[in-house]
């Protein structure tokens, strides 16, 4: 809890009250020192695992030799498999604090996107549901506010949620609990609190995703990603309403 104060009826009184934390942590892949993540100081193995895996830099556990996380010092040692190019040049992202990534990720091709729920439907209804349940799992949200949060789910049920004060955060987050609970995404639907800009729409096309839904706007780069991959776009979900904005073929309407 932290001093704060507070404006009301014309008066600033002091009180107490809590404020998201910020986490920086280090990340050495290799003996490369690659970037600092800002992010939320906890499941930091899941941060690293994911960022690393839609970096292309690893695609399952094996590809790890080492992953240590240090939280009294804030470095994540990593050693992987695969040999890291010989330049790296970071592009700053539009998510809340500047993310960081180093490759564009291209989309698949439409068409290689699996089907909703693994061949089941998606309705509506689910859609509603699974965000109300992300509302009610944002502990982090309700308690200080100024935090991101998304789930990957199936058919209504999520599957796995991540927090962040950084939305970017979020996916590497569940990209990285994937690996480790051994979930396979694929066809899987992506629900986010947050914009749903181009990096996050190339993260999910990775991920095999085939359906992001949002309770507000994507950008226009993400509708043409969404669009070239094959995956259903759904944005301002709220309110009993929303608007779709890519494959509606992929949203069961009965």
């Amino acid at each position: 809890m932290e001093r704060i104060f507070v404006y009301k009826n014309g008066t600033l009184e002091q009180a107490e009250g809590p404020v998201p934390g910020e986490f920086p942590l280090k990340l050495t892949v290799n003996g490369r020192e690659i970037v600092t993540l800002i992010a939320s100081p906890h499941d930091l193995r899941f941060l690293v695992a994911g960022f690393l895996r839609l970096q292309g830099f690893v695609e399952s556990l094996d590809d790890f030799l080492l992953l240590s996380v240090c939280e009294d010092f804030g470095i994540a040692n990593v050693r992987v498999r695969k040999e890291l190019p010989e330049r790296l040049q970071p592009v700053l992202t539009s998510g809340c604090g500047t993310g960081v990534t180093f490759t564009i990720p291209e989309a698949p091709e439409k068409g290689k996107i699996a089907t909703v729920g693994d061949g089941g439907t998606f309705t509506p209804a689910n859609l509603f549901a699974v965000m109300d349940e992300l509302s009610r799992q944002a502990k982090g949200y309700r308690h200080h506010g100024g935090s991101h949060s998304a789930a990957v789910a199936d058919c209504g049920s999520i599957l796995l949620y991540a927090e962040d004060i950084g939305r970017h955060n979020t996916i590497d987050r569940l990209a990285g609990e994937a690996l480790f609970r051994g979930v396979d995404l694929s066809g899987k639907v992506l629900v986010t609190s947050g914009r749903v800009s181009s990096e996050l729409a190339s993260k999910a096309a990775l991920l095999g995703i085939a359906l992001i839904a949002s309770r507000t706007s994507p950008t226009d780069m993400a509708v043409k990603i969404c669009r070239s991959a094959g995956i259903a776009l759904v944005g301002y979900l709220r309110g009993g309403r929303f608007t779709l904005y890519a494959h509606p073929e992929r949203l069961a309407m009965q």
